[in-house]
């Protein structure tokens, strides 16, 4: 063992030895426990970013962890590598997405090899290789073949710029999340998965999900929305139309002066015709923001239809306003609106001196006011004819009662989910895999023609697809007659919705997964940003149900344990290029060597809060792995030990440090398993490596017991610093590599302490601290504290009243 701790030499061989060992393969052994871990995989960008390496970090230390377990554990990687980033890259290096993709590739494989991370590689996967998305493919039309996906004509969220669909949340201010573009609303034909078939089990079994983190399972239930209402219809005066609206505040129909309904909704459009200002606003709704933090925030815009409405109850003249915060992909795209008892419609109504009518009042009979605001509470019911008097929740049943009664409505479950639209119009994606005859109707591609390939070999121009300027690459044939391809590709949400799954079965070019799928299913632990908290997480346990329903899996959810890492921060703001504060995680490596970055971003925080950059911290992780080093140097440079510990023997200093180094075990095995707080149990190897420092090694007993210390803190750390405990263990006489060794057990003997120390008050001040057997009862811990000399000091003038003894802890002498 060098004396000098090189942490590149030291790197380089550990991993050499890992890479010719394969020890990371995992292999299918139904004998053994599995231990499937993963992290959520990167798109490669070319470089990894602080926060890449602090996710698979935390993934690689709970991998090794399990491993030492005694789990056949299976961590793979692969890249999330379609998108649109691509795509701009390549117009702006003048390069095809596919080869500006592949390098980017090589190159983040290379910088997470160099951090030591034990991925078993045979099963990587990347989304833009045809093996992989060949299956994706084939699964879609299977869907389609079961009803399960369809094409409609929806309005969209289009960026002009990128000529692309976007979702709402990419939408910030109106503008394009990529490019700041003005975003416009369109009516384009799209592919849709039927997601809202499985909204009440996408709800109903987060309750299975006992570890996922409570936030998580509140946003995806808040992002389902499921909801009681009523239904209910407006008929339009003069007119056989109807307006359908849905309520959860069936008790405040009483209260509607108004019904406003959606830009898009038919009865604006043909109200539009000859009227130029409902015209107007019309394509003004076009380019506004759609997202709900937006919409909330925005003005309140809107123009009188000119339509009445009739109230389904009292049958009064309401009138019927277009307004900008009702969205057609909503509902039906028509709300009932209750300015006296909704914020929104108030505002409204403020605006455009619409009537507000109050129809809910406090139920404690206290004074309300609609004077200045809406009274948007549950109450009891005011100025609603039959209904006054009652509660909200017996309004709610008595009202949609005798709506249903007369036909005019029903109560009924809604959800806020709306199916995926998974056509996006971008090149550099998985080809939707439908074609058209030459009369537009639908045709799956069958088995033997897939995958539909992306072609690679391609020239950007910024405007428009590859694909879809090159019209020979849509033409094909079905049964010998022309038909032309489908030219969107999928959401890349569809290729990361089932990576996790395809990685067991990896490699199969003969099925979409195989049996040895349900040996690693579902995955264990998963880790990521909270980011993905809504869109991913639930299409990925959106893809699980389907995939168990077409008979690949038995599970009914993807992961069973979550955890989403907090971000990288420096100089108290997240890090990006656009700020200047960004670290080259290379750069450190280059610098402080894998093991002294790994350690530093476990250290730091706990996985699950941000976690601020510091240099210095980044040192001083250094500088414990140095002596650490130099303390197993110092170690084997003495005489071998060659007999085992007599724990009959032991003196009190022998003792104490064998009892550190049990309850480091014994802490440690809980901060990694069962609470994840790994910065604790660095904390705590820390200290146990501080009193192997002190501890004065004389004897052959003492030699031993700093052995033991030693090796326990070196296997201890190994999940979290392998290429330096790699060294450390074979230095401390050990052949197995450290990574195959078992996990440390503790000794509840050691743990038991020979005295304990006891604190000794007089009247409520500290005046000794004596050491007693933990078997001492409370008379003889009362007799020694008052046999104390210096507790003397303060009681013998004085009467002693009472003492007071906790036994372990305290004693408390209360004397005047």
């Amino acid at each position: 063992m060098e004396e000098q701790y090189n942490p590149h030499k030291i790197e380089t061989e550990a991993q050499s030895f890992w890479e010719t060992n394969k020890s990371f393969k995992a292999v299918h052994d139904e004998s053994k426990e599995k231990f499937y871990c993963l992290s959520m995989f990167p798109y490669p960008s070319g470089r990894l970013h602080m926060g890449h390496v602090r996710n698979y970090t935390i993934g690689d230390v709970i991998s090794r962890y399990q491993k030492m377990l005694g789990k056949n554990v299976l961590q793979p990687m692969g890249w999330d590598s379609f998108g649109l980033p691509a795509e701009n890259a390549a117009i702006k290096h003048n390069v095809a997405p596919a080869k500006w993709t592949y390098e980017n590739i090589e190159y983040m494989k290379d910088q997470l090899n160099r951090l030591g991370f034990g991925y078993d590689w045979d099963r990587e996967v990347a989304t833009c290789s045809p093996e992989y998305y060949k299956w994706e493919q084939w699964f879609f039309t299977e869907l389609y073949k079961k009803d399960l996906v369809y094409k409609k004509t929806s309005a969209v969220n289009w960026c002009p710029h990128d000529q692309t669909v976007l979702a709402n949340e990419q939408v910030i201010d109106g503008c394009c999340w990529r490019c700041d573009t003005q975003v416009e609303r369109k009516e384009i034909p799209q592919w849709f998965v039927k997601i809202t078939d499985y909204a009440d089990e996408l709800i109903d079994d987060l309750d299975k999900l006992d570890d996922w983190p409570d936030t998580v399972k509140a946003m995806q239930r808040n992002w389902i929305g499921r909801s009681e209402g009523v239904e209910m219809t407006f008929k339009v005066k003069d007119s056989d139309q109807e307006i359908e609206i849905y309520t959860t505040r069936p008790d405040t129909v009483m209260g509607v002066t108004y019904v406003a309904i959606a830009a898009q909704h038919p009865l604006a459009l043909a109200a539009a015709e000859g009227n130029a200002q409902l015209t107007t606003f019309i394509d003004e709704c076009k380019k506004q923001a759609t997202a709900e933090a937006d919409m909330a925030t925005m003005e309140k815009k809107g123009v009188d239809t000119g339509l009445i409405a009739i109230h389904p109850i009292t049958g009064e003249e309401v009138p019927v306003w277009t307004a900008n915060f009702v969205l057609m992909d909503y509902g039906s795209g028509a709300v009932m609106s209750v300015p006296g008892h909704d914020e929104r419609d108030y505002e409204f109504a403020k605006s455009f001196g619409l009537n507000i009518k109050q129809v809910i009042t406090s139920p404690d009979d206290s004074e309300v006011s609609i004077e200045e605001s809406a009274f948007t509470e549950k109450g009891t019911l005011i100025n609603s004819g039959d209904f006054d008097g009652l509660s909200s929740q017996e309004a709610f049943e008595k009202i949609a009662a005798w709506l249903e009664s007369q036909g005019k409505g029903k109560k009924t479950i809604n959800y806020r989910l709306r199916d995926w639209g998974v056509s996006r119009q971008r090149y550099w994606g998985t080809p939707i895999p439908m074609m058209y005859d030459e009369a537009g109707n639908e045709i799956p591609v069958p088995m033997e023609d897939l995958p539909v390939k992306l072609p690679e070999d391609v020239v950007m121009d910024g405007v428009q697809s590859p694909i879809k300027a090159d019209p020979e690459w849509a033409k094909s044939e079905h049964n010998g007659q022309p038909a032309f391809r489908e030219t969107d590709t999928f959401d890349t949400f569809m290729e990361s919705s089932w990576y996790y799954a395809r990685y067991c079965s990896a490699g199969n070019d003969q099925e979409m997964l195989d049996k040895e799928a349900n040996y690693w299913l579902p995955v264990d632990q998963y880790i990521g940003g909270i980011e993905h908290a809504i869109l991913h997480l639930l299409y990925a346990r959106f893809f699980h149900k389907l995939l168990r329903d077409a008979g690949f899996v038995e599970s009914d959810e993807p992961f069973k344990r979550l955890l989403c890492q907090g971000m990288v921060n420096k100089d108290g703001t997240k890090m990006s290029k656009s700020k200047g504060n960004t670290v080259d995680p290379q750069e450190m490596i280059e610098q402080y060597g894998a093991d002294t970055v790994r350690l530093f971003m476990m250290f730091t925080a706990p996985p699950e809060q941000s976690l601020e950059w510091n240099d210095a911290g980044v040192d001083g992780a250094h500088r414990f792995l140095k002596r650490l080093w130099k303390a197993v140097h110092t170690h084997t440079q003495g005489a071998a030990v060659t007999s085992a510990i007599d724990v009959d023997a032991l003196t009190k200093a022998q003792q104490d440090q064998r009892r550190k180094t049990h309850e480091t075990i014994q802490k440690v095995t809980d901060d990694m398993g069962r609470r994840q707080t790994f910065n604790t149990a660095i904390a705590a190897v820390m200290e146990l490596t501080n009193t192997i420092t002190k501890f004065d090694v004389i004897t052959d007993q003492d030699r031993a017991i700093q052995q033991e210390a030693l090796e326990a803190a070196v296997l201890l750390l190994s999940p979290i610093v392998p290429h330096a405990t790699h060294a450390m263990w074979q230095a401390l006489g050990h052949e197995t590599a450290v990574m195959d060794v078992d996990w440390p057990s503790f000794d509840e003997s050691a743990l038991v302490k020979s005295v304990i120390q006891v604190v000794i008050q007089v009247n409520g001040k500290v005046r000794a601290k004596i050491e007693v057997s933990p078997d001492a009862s409370k008379d003889e811990i009362e007799a020694s504290a008052l046999a104390d000399s210096n507790v003397k000091k303060f009681t013998d003038d004085k009467t002693i009243r009472k003492v007071i003894v906790i036994p372990g802890k305290l004693v408390n002498i209360v004397a005047n």
